[in-house]
């Protein structure tokens, strides 16, 4: 995901991404500990859009805080 892609987003639609991506990261780590995993690399990607999602989220918080 790009960060273009989620500057795009509304709150709600990056919320329900968020959601989403936590819950493959969990499907994800339960693969590895079984050994059926065989895309070691999503794992890296999916925490990384977390956190770019995370980081925007926190951006447009401390914009609207700003200016109130």
């Amino acid at each position: 995901m790009k960060p273009a892609e989620i500057r795009a987003m509304q709150d709600e639609e990056l919320k329900s991404r968020l959601l989403d991506l936590k819950r493959e990261q969990m499907n994800l780590r339960f693969q590895l500990a079984t050994g059926q995993l065989e895309n070691t690399a999503r794992i890296r990607q999916v925490r990384r859009d977390i956190a770019r999602i995370k980081t925007e989220l926190t951006a447009r918080r401390k914009q609207k805080q700003a200016a109130a």
